[in-house]
Formats: C-alpha cells, sequence, structure tokens
C-alpha cells in the first residue's frame, strides 16, 4: 500500500511538474492572430521578416517568432522559424546566431557579430517548447546557446554581473567608454528558464543586476535610461549613439511585466517618464528631455495601457484589445502584451 501511495505521490508531482511546463491556455495567442501575423511576417521558408527595415531578418526577430509560434502553440510554424535559424544564423564557431541577414545580398549574413537579445529569445523558446512539447533536441540546442550566451556575453564588472549586447564591440578591451549595454536587453522572463538547465552562470543575478539599473533611486539616473549605455563608472550614454530612449527602451516595460516584476519602483518611473502625453510612448533625448518622436501604433499604445492596468487597475482601451498587424516590431510587442494580459491580468480586457 505504501508503494501505491509512493508511486502515486510521484505521478502527482511529475503532473504538476509537467502542468506548469504547459502554456496557460489563456496565455496562448488566438489561432486567427498568429495566422495574421504569420501572412504578414513569416516567409515560406520560416523568416520573420523586418518590413519596416528593408525587408531583413535579425536573430531577434527570429527569436520573436518562436516565442510567438510556441505561445500560439503552432508546433509546424515553430520547426519551420527554427530550421531557418538553425540553417541560416548559427553559423559562428561559438554556438551563438549572427544578428543580421539580408535578402538583397549573398552572402546573405552581413553582419556575423550576434545580438544578445536575440540569442537569449531564441534559447527561452526552444526552452519553452522543448519543455512543454517533450522535445529534447530543443533543450539540448537550448542549453548550448545558454552556455555560450554566457561565455561570450555576460561579463563581471566590479561585482556586478552585466550583459553585453554582442560578443565583440562592446567591452573595456572594445571601447574607451565601455562596458557599453542596452538594458532592453534583459529579457527578464527567460533568466529564471536559464537557471533550471544551465549552472555556469548565476542567472538571478544577472537578472538581479538588471532589475537594479531600473529600479528607481539609487541607479544614478535622473531621467529615462538612453538605449545605448557606457556603464565604465556611473551610467551615462555611451560614445556614438544618440542619447535617447527609444525603440530598444520601449519594451523594457513589457519585459518586466512578462516576468512578475510589477512591483518595482522602476516599472512606475517608466511609465510616469515614457509617455509624458499620458497616453502614448515617446522617443526622448534623455540629454534634455526634449520629445522626438511621439509613438501612436497599437502595438506602442498597449504597453502603457498595460502598465496603468497593472499599476492601477485601468482596462485596456479598446483600440488596443484587438490586434491587426501593422509593422513587424509593433505588432510583435503587441502580442506579447496580449498574451500576457489574457494569462496574468484578464481584468484588464
Amino acid at each position: 500500500m505504501r508503494q501505491i501511495c509512493v508511486l502515486m505521490g510521484l505521478i502527482f508531482l511529475l503532473g504538476s511538474e509537467f502542468a506548469m511546463s504547459q502554456p496557460n491556455e489563456a496565455a496562448r495567442i488566438p489561432q486567427s492572430s498568429w495566422a495574421a501575423y504569420k501572412a504578414r511576417f513569416v516567409d515560406e521558408a520560416g523568416r520573420i521578416v523586418d518590413d519596416a527595415n528593408g525587408n531583413i531578418s535579425h536573430s531577434e526577430g527570429q527569436g520573436y517568432g518562436l516565442l510567438l509560434a510556441y505561445l500560439a502553440n503552432s508546433k509546424a510554424d515553430f520547426d519551420s522559424i527554427w530550421s531557418f535559424t538553425k540553417t541560416q544564423f548559427l553559423i559562428r564557431d561559438d554556438g551563438l546566431a549572427a544578428w543580421k541577414w539580408d535578402p538583397k545580398t549573398k552572402p546573405h549574413i552581413t553582419d556575423i557579430n550576434n545580438a544578445s537579445d536575440g540569442d537569449i529569445l531564441i534559447a527561452y523558446a526552444l526552452t519553452l517548447a522543448g519543455s512543454t512539447w517533450g522535445r529534447t533536441d530543443l533543450i539540448q540546442n537550448a542549453q548550448l546557446m545558454i552556455q555560450s550566451i554566457g561565455r561570450y556575453n555576460v561579463i563581471d564588472n566590479q561585482g556586478r554581473l552585466l550583459l553585453l549586447p554582442g560578443a565583440s564591440g562592446f567591452s573595456q578591451a572594445d571601447r574607451d567608454d565601455g562596458p557599453v549595454i542596452n538594458l532592453s536587453y534583459w529579457v527578464f522572463e527567460a533568466f529564471p528558464e536559464f537557471a533550471k538547465i544551465d549552472r555556469t552562470i548565476d542567472w538571478n543575478k544577472l537578472s538581479n543586476a538588471g532589475i537594479s539599473l531600473l529600479d528607481g533611486p539609487g541607479n544614478g539616473r535622473a531621467t529615462l535610461p538612453a538605449d545605448w549605455l557606457s556603464a565604465k563608472t556611473r551610467l551615462k550614454p555611451a560614445k556614438g549613439f544618440r542619447p535617447e530612449f527609444g525603440y530598444n527602451g520601449l519594451r523594457i516595460p513589457l519585459y518586466m511585466m512578462r516576468a512578475g516584476l510589477t512591483n518595482r519602483n522602476g516599472l512606475a518611473e517608466l511609465r510616469r517618464l515614457m509617455a509624458p502625453d499620458g497616453a502614448n510612448l515617446a522617443v526622448i533625448d534623455v540629454s534634455n528631455g526634449t520629445i522626438t518622436e511621439i509613438l501612436t501604433d497599437p502595438g506602442y499604445a498597449i504597453i502603457p495601457a498595460l502598465m496603468d492596468c497593472v499599476l492601477e487597475r485601468k482596462k485596456l482601451p479598446d483600440s488596443v484589445k484587438t490586434f491587426s498587424p501593422t509593422l513587424y516590431y509593433p505588432s510583435t510587442l503587441h502580442l506579447l502584451s496580449l498574451s500576457f494580459a489574457h494569462s496574468q491580468h484578464p481584468e484588464c480586457l
């Protein structure tokens, strides 16, 4: 009898663990929304097309495509995107993905350097899909990428772990103002998953370092962070980049919310600063606070609206509740935002 009870207990625990690895039904992207996204941005080979950037593809887009296909529970589309990613992007000898693929050139890879956000998104999607669908091949590929990210893109800078945007060009050895970082490259929801299958890097410590740089008082900034920051001493805009909070930074609060970091001081501060008119995100020159562009696309507008729901329990406006593709980047953020709202905050809808 005792053996039966022990066996039943193990089955229960394994079943619970498996259930936790499944995407929440409400978190899954509706097939109609995924079909609209796929028709607009995913070609027959599994390439994610950035239609606002000369129809190039990049590792970030492939990572987003894999994550969205997983959330849509579309195994065939996931495999198609993964096949293109593996054969066309994973051509470096260090396990990382080249970041830029151009359909107008041969060879198509025009910049062999990696982009760590793209690598993180790819490895994260592989981890989720491998765990949920029982695919050891995906888990193995994820482990190799995660180890390479840790080896080539994570550094210890004065006792604090930092994420370099690429394996070359951003370190102290590469730049006078190095290391240079981009806070939007911290995909916070991925790091707990990485920590489950890799021990070569303290992924939770890396996550906490990114959070601390965003978490309100004591972070040394009085305004929004520039997209590209020198971390040599105190954070300041990196040389050679526009000193602006722009298209990179606007995804930071989405990453924070999707990772459950909804009670952080930095989230409320970002909400106050990144939408000066109270509703729309803006590209802002952090050197003087000047607004250089107002972003009204629904894929951008949903982010401050989602922050208002998380922070103040306000419902999302009707204008952002329904997905219709516009351009690659805001459309991607729109689907990720809606997925989060359905799964974690249905009261927003």
